[in-house]
């Protein structure tokens, strides 16, 4: 059958595929991809290509196919796993796994199994592991942000501080303490904030600090202070870019002691020490974004690692336990995921919005593999000339403004199939 995907050949080297896909085995499982978040690792993998640890050495001949924030639903199943899979079943996909001994992962390492696709065969050593998780009730985009949220949640989980007798170590936020996002309205910085908001333990104080005033702006319109106050916590958004001594501020809006939990959302040696500077005793300073540099640096204080107990980790990826916590909490109603999408787009636009992504403006750009699709930012939706986009945007205006399962459903009932053929 013919399919689609974006497929990595090498440094900057990330073409749209169309090719046919082989027949599967009796022990695989072919799924339609419905849709995929556009991750920033996934350009990080473009711009370093065979460099980047774990993707294979001879791309440029069997190029692999991007994309790790998917969700799938299975179109056909071999004989073999007739007993584990329907077709119709909808999927999401924990993106870190170790199969056969050695770490893999879709988007970086598998050449017929990956998110930015119309059709995948999905391995037999896959099948039978914990990483395709099901799921029913939620719309496809929200199980596709299943990923990026079971990392952040990964990160929260990931600090730590001392116990009471300073002999052993908690591990998570601080309960009731105070909590920075540095370089945090992007949209895992959004994620984060929506996150801390939505589970327990929760800080008292958050503070999310960013220098792009749109980025901040919608920030505190779709994770509101109100919203905040109503779970606890008192949140403030600070543009530091107008500050003349931005760890000052931030120091004041701690309470003074400072902050116990600080995550560095951009590998900028500017905000890793903004960072370095707010800490309160027995802090935590999570350095969340990975650098592309091998040689990054960035100048610690090692007077506060010894007396003030200061401890710097980082923190990549998630388990399996970790995406079906934030899944749960999706179904559950306890966090809005949908607040980290602003953009949409078809596969058709996969290439361009991969490589374009540090430069690109708003939040999270969700993918809708089966369909061509301009790259539409959701709050402009309602003043295009496109009726399809009209409909969308008086969708989105009666759900805060939101992407939301009504319109998913509505773009995948009336959108252009990028390969001609019809989406149930």
């Amino acid at each position: 059958m013919k399919a689609m995907a974006a497929k990595l050949y090498g440094k900057r080297d990330l073409r749209l595929d169309t090719f046919d896909l082989r027949p599967i085995r009796e022990d695989e499982v072919l799924a339609e991809v419905i849709s995929d978040g556009v991750c920033m690792s996934s350009y990080k993998t473009l711009v370093q290509g065979k460099d980047r640890p774990g993707v294979p050495q001879d791309i440029d001949v069997n190029p692999v196919i991007i994309g790790h924030e998917f969700a799938a639903r299975v179109a056909q199943v071999g004989e073999r796993v007739r007993h584990l899979y329907n077709i119709g079943d909808k999927f999401a996909v924990q993106a870190a796994m170790v199969i056969d001994g050695a770490p893999v992962a879709p988007g970086y390492n598998f050449t017929e199994f990956g998110g930015n696709a119309t059709h995948v065969i999905v391995p037999a050593n896959v099948l039978t592991s914990e990483y395709i998780i099901p799921f029913d009730r939620m719309p496809y985009f929200m199980a596709s942000l299943g990923e990026p949220y079971a990392c952040i949640l990964y990160a929260l989980r990931s600090n730590y501080h001392f116990t009471p007798d300073k002999k052993g170590h908690a591990m998570g936020i601080k309960p009731g303490g105070a909590m920075a996002i540095l370089a945090g309205a992007g949209p895992m910085g959004l994620g984060m904030a929506e996150l801390a908001l939505g589970m327990n333990p929760r800080p008292g104080v958050l503070v999310v600090t960013d220098i792009d005033p749109s980025r901040l702006a919608y920030a505190a319109r779709v994770v509101s202070a109100e919203r905040a106050e109503a779970a606890g916590v008192r949140l403030h958004y600070l543009n530091t870019a107008a500050l003349p001594d931005p760890a000052a501020e931030l120091k004041r809006l701690s309470g003074g002691q400072g902050f116990d939990d600080i995550y560095v959302m951009a590998p900028v040696a500017a905000v890793v020490e903004q960072a370095d500077a707010i800490g309160a005793y027995d802090a935590c300073i999570n350095f969340f974004s990975g650098p592309t540099d091998k040689g990054f640096a960035a100048k610690t204080n090692y007077y506060d690692v010894h007396y003030k107990a200061k401890h710097i980790i980082g923190s990549a990826g998630s388990d399996v336990q970790d995406m079906r916590d934030a899944l749960a909490m999706m179904e559950a109603g306890d966090i809005r995921p949908e607040v980290m999408v602003t953009h949409i787009a078809g596969l058709d636009r996969a290439v361009g919005v991969t490589a374009n992504l540090p430069q690109a403006p708003g939040g999270k750009k969700m993918l809708y593999t089966g369909l061509q699709l301009p790259l539409c930012a959701i709050e402009d939706l309602g003043s295009t000339d496109d009726p399809l986009l009209r409909d969308l945007g008086e969708i989105c205006a009666r759900h805060d403004g939101l992407w939301c399962a009504e319109a998913e459903a509505h773009l995948l009932r009336h959108g252009t199939p990028i390969l001609g053929e019809g989406r149930g």
